[in-house]
């Protein structure tokens, strides 16, 4: 049922079972320096996502702003205009937006935050989760500016359980296992993906072997690709600002639906009854074992 994008933006919808609990959007854009316009860029791409009928809307990292320029002046908290103006989408909308944004950290330092507001009065869900996993690597020093969070986060869209992660967390399996284990069908992760040899085939990767290791699917959404668009403060600061590759992941490992690298709306029909199914046919979960004397390990031959 694809219908007409705003403004001249992409939108590929691929339908899934009949039988599908849940269809859910994610929305592959380029956020700005302005939290403003960023903030209308939620609206537009949340009112075209109820449009194609998706109950929950999944945006990227730093939606609020994005990466390379000062966080600490942008910083809001919670229960701040941005994220209040993310609820008013949701309520306008009627549907559950999850959105990256930063809130300030006490410390001088942020928090890399996920919000997550679903439509009412109140809104239904209205939750967060303040990213563990910093990304101090590929000589980038995220910690330096953001400190990190500690409990992982699960919140329910038309009960469905859906755990919330951000970027670096996808690289660590246990947290998408815990998430697995305290109810989550449906692990979410927003990145503002960093650009180099690889990386766009690890981003892939990693979404597909989550969901392979959670049994769970996995909705990956991040910043469309700026190749050589990125101008003003901080555009040449090798801040991580995306490289596109949106993605659905089943949960056992398929591509459900997948995006290019320019901004685009990716739909697709999830089947929670497939989690419960590789859940019990692979049993990952059930059958894993905690390592006992790992400093007695021996090798054989």
């Amino acid at each position: 049922m694809p219908s007409s994008s705003p403004r001249g933006f992409a939108a590929c919808i691929v339908a899934g079972p009949k039988l599908a609990a849940m269809r859910i959007a994610l929305a592959q854009i380029l956020s700005g320096t302005d939290p403003a316009a960023n903030l209308q860029l939620v609206r537009e791409y949340s009112a075209k996502a109820a449009d194609a009928g998706a109950r929950l809307v999944v945006f990227p990292e730093a939606m609020m702003c994005r990466f390379g320029v000062p966080l600490a002046p942008i910083a809001e908290p919670v229960d701040g205009p941005w994220a209040d103006g993310v609820r008013r989408i949701a309520t306008d909308a009627g549907i559950t937006v999850i959105a990256g944004m930063f809130t300030p950290a006490g410390d001088g330092r942020v928090k890399n935050t996920l919000i997550a507001a679903g439509p009412g009065t109140p809104n239904q869900p209205d939750s967060y989760y303040d990213k563990i996993h910093l990304y101090d690597a590929f000589g980038f020093s995220e910690s330096r500016t953001v400190a990190p969070g500690h409990e992982p986060a699960v919140i329910t869209v038309d009960d469905v359980q859906v755990g919330l992660t951000i970027c670096y967390d996808i690289r660590f399996p246990a947290l998408y296992t815990e998430l697995a284990h305290r109810g989550a069908q449906l692990i979410v992760v927003c990145a503002s993906w960093g650009a180099g040899p690889g990386k766009l085939e690890q981003w892939t990767l990693l979404a597909r072997a989550r969901a392979l290791d959670s049994m769970s699917y996995v909705a990956a959404a991040g910043q469309a690709d700026p190749q050589d668009s990125l101008s003003g403060p901080g555009s040449g600061s090798g801040a991580p600002t995306g490289v596109g590759g949106s993605l659905v992941a089943s949960p056992l490992g398929e591509v459900v639906a997948a995006a290019g690298s320019q901004p685009e709306l990716v739909v697709a029909d999830i089947d929670v009854n497939r989690v419960a199914k590789a859940r019990e046919s692979i049993a990952v979960l059930r059958n894993q074992s905690d390592f006992a004397q790992t400093d007695r390990a021996q090798s054989v031959g």
